[in-house]
């Protein structure tokens, strides 16, 4: 399941990274694509549902804001506060429950929470280049997440064609303007929007 899901997340990639055709500093951000039905959506009406899940989009959604504030200590270029914050991380995700979710959700949260805290644990213990290369895969784990449990939060997936050797990485962010995690102070604007979630 692991192997597909990378193969199809390598295939997006490289698909991107073809469309995309330079990486420049201060280059003004084209307007996010609104997200198609890619993305577990509930349904307003469907309000049992809703509340059988509040708890655990909670957890969800702390999951997601810990990412997010680990995302926000690469781009500061700041080891230290990265190592703790993949801690917290770790934990958050370890206390992740898939119960309420279908058979094959459950399956794939499974999954990709045991693949993300094996990340977040190796990003609270490693060198900042170290911390760069798990947050690349960690990044793929958190949106394959988001894509089953939802989220409240509006967040934009960003996407840098230079990171990893002009592979490129993928990363989640509130903000619309591009803070590169991959490269901080050094290149800090390389990247777009690929589209926007919510």
């Amino acid at each position: 399941m692991k192997t597909v899901k990378r193969t199809i997340g390598t295939m997006v990639l490289t698909a991107t990274m073809m469309l995309t055709v330079s990486c420049k500093e201060g280059s003004k951000n084209e307007p996010a694509a609104p997200m198609s039905n890619e993305m577990h959506q509930e349904s307003m009406d469907d309000k049992d549902n809703m509340a059988m899940n509040d708890n655990q989009d909670a957890k969800a959604e702390a999951i997601l804001k810990n990412y997010l504030n680990l995302k926000d200590a690469l781009v500061s270029d700041d080891n230290g506060k990265a190592k703790e914050l993949g801690s917290t991380l770790a934990h958050s995700l370890k206390s992740f429950d898939a119960l309420k979710y279908s058979d094959n959700e459950k399956s794939e949260l499974n999954d990709i929470i045991e693949d993300a805290t094996e990340h977040a644990e190796h990003i609270s213990e490693s060198d900042i280049k170290h911390q760069r290369e798990h947050f690349k895969i960690l990044s793929k784990d958190v949106t394959d997440m988001v894509a089953i449990t939802g989220t409240e939060m509006k967040i934009y997936e960003q996407f840098c064609p230079m990171y990893d050797n002009n592979k490129g990485g993928a990363w989640l962010s509130m903000n619309e303007e591009i803070r590169n995690p991959y490269f901080g102070d050094k290149m800090s604007k390389c990247g777009k929007v690929q589209r926007e979630i919510n």
